[in-house]
C-alpha cells in the first residue's frame, strides 16, 4: 500500500466516523467550539479599546483559547462517546436509542447554551471569565436564582434555552446529522477506535492544559480573553485556596518578620516583647480619650468614580459631596479587594488580602484578633446589620465569631454552634422593599437606628457594622425616591446616597447623636477589571470620618481600607495593644504610606508610584505607575527593598492566619 493510499483509507474512515454512528458527538464539539470562539470574538471586539492588539499576541489568545474550547468540548461529549460505545449493535437505532441521545442532547445543550450565556453579564459586571465568584455563587443558590430573575427574567431565560435546544436538535435532523447516528451499526470493535481516540485526547488536553498557560501577558483582559469559561470555573473550584508557601515568593520568617516589624512600628508605638514573631504593639495616645458612639457603613460597590470629588458630573452623590465637606475625607484611599467580604476584612481585620478566599469565608476565624478585640477592650457593644441573610458569604459566623450580635433577614440558617452571640431577625413589618439580596438601604437603616436607640437607653456604648445591598445587581430600590429609573448602577448609586442622607438626617434627631461618628467608606469598586491583572483606579474608594469633634479636613496621602479604624482610633485618642497592620496615618512618616490591592491570586503593593506585585507563579513584578490616569510601565530594574516588604507583608499574614497567630490571646 503506497503513502497516498494509506492516506486516502485513513482520510475515508475519519470521514465514516465523522458522519456515522459518531455524528451526533462530532456536531456537537463542532456547534460548542464554533459558539466559543464567537463569544471569544464578541469579548475582543468588547475590549479593544483596552486590549493588547500585537499580532503575536492576539495569535496566542485565539490559539490558546481553541485549546481550552477543544477541551471542554470533549469533556462534554465524553459520557455519550461512552454510550455509543457500549450500546448494543442490534438496539441502534431503535425507539431507546433516539430517546436518549435526545435526551442527552437536550440537557448539554441547555449546559452548553446557558453557561455560554451567563459568560456575557459575568463580563459586564466583573470583567473576566468565569472564576472563584461564580464558584462561591453556587454555594448561595437563593440569592443568585432570585437575583437572575429580576435581572433578567428566568421565564424569558428558560424560553430562549428551550427555544435554542428545539431549533438545534431541527438542524441535526435537516442536516442528515440522526439519520447518519441511528443507520450506521458498525459492531463494538469498530467503534472502539471512534470512541477511544477523542477520548485519549481528553485526557491529554487534561493533563497539559492549566487555566495559568493563558495568564501570558500583563494585560488582563487579554489573558481571560483567551481562556474558556468553563474551563475556569471547574479550575477555580479546584484551587479554591491557595498556600502561600507552595505558590508566592519567600523569605525567610524571620527575616520577614524582621521587615515587616520595623515597617508597622509607628512613633507612639512600642513591642510588647522581644519574640521575634510577636507583633503585639502597645499604642499610646495621650489621656484624653473619646469613647463616643462608632457606626460604620460599608456602602456597596461604592467607587470614587461616582463622586463629584472625583470628577463625576451626573450629581449621583449631593449627600455624599455634602458630608464629606464637613468630614474627614480621605482622597487617596484604596480597597485591598473587588468583592465585599475583601472590604469586611480589610475594615475589621486590618491585614493585607489573602490569597485565596477572603478570611471572612474560611474556617476556623473565630475570635480573631481584630477591631472587635479593642472595642471590647473600650467596653463597647458590637452590631453586625445586615439586609439580607447573613449566610451568605459566612459573614455571620465570621462576625459572630468576633463577638458581634447579628442583625438579618434570617430564613433559617443557622448559626456555628462555636459562636455565643445573639442574633436578631428583621420582621416583615419594618420592611418595605426588597430584592434578591436584601432589603433596601432605607430599611437597613433604620435598623441601624432602632438598635442605636436600644443602645443608647441602656446607657452602652454601641458599635455597629452596617452593610448596606441596594447598589448591587439588579439595582432595585423603592419606587418614588429618586428622579432616575430603576435598573441601572447610576440609579443605584443615587438610590444609595438618597438612603444614607435619610439616614443622617434622622440620626441628627436622636439623643445619642452628638456622642457619635460615623465611618462612611466602601466596601469595593463597581469593577475591577481593565488592562492589568492589578488596576489601581479601580480600587479607588471614597471614604469619611463624619461628626467628629475636629475641622474638616481633606486628607491626600496614600491610605490603605486597613488604616482607616486605626486612624479614627488616633484620633479619638485611644491607647491599646494592638496586632493589626494598619497604621494611623497621622502618625505614619512621610514616604511611609502604602496601600494594599489584590486580587484571588495576584497581590500588590502601592508606595510612592511603584507597585510591587507578587503573584501565585513565585513571580515579582514592579510597575511605575503614571500620575495621570495610573497606568502601569514595567519596571526593567527592581526595588528589592520594596520586594522584600511586599512579601513580608503577605507572608506573615498568611501564616498568621494558618498557624493560628491571628487569634486573640
Amino acid at each position: 500500500m503506497t503513502l497516498m493510499e494509506m492516506i486516502k483509507r485513513i482520510s475515508q474512515l475519519c470521514g465514516r466516523i465523522i458522519h456515522g454512528r459518531f455524528s451526533v458527538l462530532f456536531a456537537i464539539l463542532k456547534l460548542y467550539i464554533a459558539l466559543s470562539l464567537l463569544v471569544r470574538i464578541i469579548f475582543f471586539i468588547w475590549s479593544l479599546k483596552e486590549i493588547d492588539l500585537h499580532l503575536t499576541t492576539v495569535l496566542r489568545v485565539f490559539f490558546t483559547g481553541f485549546l481550552f474550547d477543544l477541551t471542554i468540548g470533549l469533556c462534554f461529549a465524553m459520557p455519550y462517546a461512552i454510550y455509543l460505545l457500549l450500546f448494543p449493535k442490534r438496539w441502534i437505532g431503535s425507539i431507546l436509542d433516539k430517546l436518549f441521545t435526545c435526551f442527552y442532547l437536550a440537557v448539554i445543550l441547555i449546559i452548553i447554551y446557558f453557561s455560554l450565556m451567563a459568560e456575557f453579564p459575568f463580563w459586564d459586571e466583573f470583567g473576566v471569565r468565569f472564576n472563584f465568584i461564580a464558584v462561591d455563587y453556587l454555594i448561595y443558590t437563593y440569592e443568585v436564582l432570585e437575583n437572575i430573575n429580576q435581572s433578567y427574567s428566568l421565564t424569558l431565560i428558560i424560553g430562549i434555552l428551550i427555544t435554542l435546544v428545539i431549533l438545534t436538535l431541527y438542524f441535526f435532523q435537516k442536516t442528515g446529522v440522526f439519520k447518519n447516528a441511528f443507520s450506521d451499526k458498525r459492531p463494538i470493535r469498530l467503534r472502539i477506535a471512534c470512541a477511544v481516540l477523542p477520548s485519549l485526547i481528553a485526557f491529554l488536553l487534561l493533563s497539559v492544559t492549566k487555566n495559568k498557560q493563558a495568564d501570558f501577558s500583563n494585560n488582563l483582559l487579554m489573558n481571560e480573553i483567551g481562556k474558556n469559561g468553563a474551563y475556569s470555573f471547574f479550575a477555580a473550584f479546584r484551587s479554591n485556596e491557595l498556600d502561600y508557601n507552595s505558590f508566592y515568593a519567600r523569605l525567610d520568617e524571620k527575616e520577614a518578620y524582621s521587615i515587616l516589624k520595623k515597617n508597622i512600628l509607628q512613633e507612639n508605638q512600642n513591642y510588647t516583647s522581644p519574640k521575634w514573631d510577636d507583633i503585639t504593639r502597645t499604642v499610646k495616645s495621650g489621656n484624653n480619650e473619646s469613647r463616643p458612639n462608632i457606626i460604620l457603613i460599608a456602602i456597596e460597590s461604592f467607587g470614587a468614580e461616582f463622586l463629584s470629588a472625583f470628577g463625576n458630573r451626573n450629581k449621583l452623590t449631593p449627600n455624599y459631596d455634602s458630608l464629606a465637606h464637613k468630614s474627614i475625607f480621605f482622597t487617596n484611599l484604596y480597597a485591598t479587594g473587588a468583592r465585599t467580604v475583601r472590604g469586611m476584612e480589610a475594615l475589621m481585620l486590618s491585614v493585607p488580602p489573602t490569597p485565596g478566599n477572603s478570611i471572612v469565608r474560611r474556617p476556623d476565624n473565630q475570635r480573631l484578633f481584630s477591631i472587635a478585640t479593642i472595642l471590647k477592650q473600650k467596653n463597647y457593644r458590637s452590631y453586625f446589620i445586615y439586609g439580607g441573610d447573613g449566610y451568605f458569604d459566612n459573614m455571620n459566623n465570621f462576625f459572630g465569631g468576633q463577638g458581634f450580635d447579628i442583625v438579618d433577614r434570617n430564613r433559617g440558617n443557622p448559626l456555628s454552634d462555636k459562636i455565643d452571640t445573639y442574633r436578631y431577625n428583621i420582621p416583615d413589618q419594618e420592611v418595605s422593599f426588597e430584592n434578591a439580596w436584601g432589603i433596601c438601604d432605607e430599611d437597613i437603616y433604620n435598623q441601624a437606628l432602632k438598635y442605636a436607640d436600644k443602645s443608647s437607653n441602656a446607657n452602652e456604648p454601641f458599635f455597629q457594622f452596617v452593610m448596606t445591598t441596594s447598589n448591587h445587581r439588579p439595582y432595585t430600590f423603592p419606587a418614588g425616591t429618586i428622579d432616575l429609573d430603576q435598573g441601572n448602577r447610576n440609579a443605584a448609586v443615587k438610590y444609595t446616597d438618597y438612603a444614607l442622607g435619610r439616614f443622617i438626617a434622622e440620626a441628627e434627631k436622636k439623643p445619642w447623636f452628638n456622642n457619635a461618628v460615623f465611618v462612611i467608606v466602601a466596601d469595593h469598586c463597581a469593577s475591577s477589571a481593565g488592562k492589568w491583572e492589578i488596576n489601581i483606579d479601580k480600587h479607588h474608594i471614597p471614604g469619611i470620618l463624619y461628626n467628629l469633634p475636629y475641622a474638616p479636613q481633606k486628607i491626600d496621602r496614600l491610605v490603605s481600607q486597613i488604616d482607616l479604624m486605626p486612624t479614627l482610633f488616633g484620633y479619638l485618642n485611644w491607647s491599646y495593644d494592638t496586632d493589626l497592620y494598619g497604621k494611623d496615618i497621622n502618625q505614619t512618616k512621610t514616604g511611609d504610606e502604602r496601600a494594599f490591592i489584590g486580587n484571588y491570586r495576584t497581590l500588590g503593593l502601592l508606595k510612592d508610584n511603584i507597585f510591587t506585585q507578587i503573584d501565585d507563579r513565585k513571580r515579582v513584578k514592579q510597575f511605575i505607575v503614571s500620575e495621570k490616569d495610573k497606568s502601569f510601565t514595567e519596571s526593567t530594574a527592581t526595588d528589592k527593598v520594596l520586594a522584600e516588604e511586599t512579601i513580608s507583608y503577605y507572608q506573615t499574614a498568611s501564616e498568621r492566619f494558618k498557624n493560628g497567630k491571628m487569634k486573640e490571646q
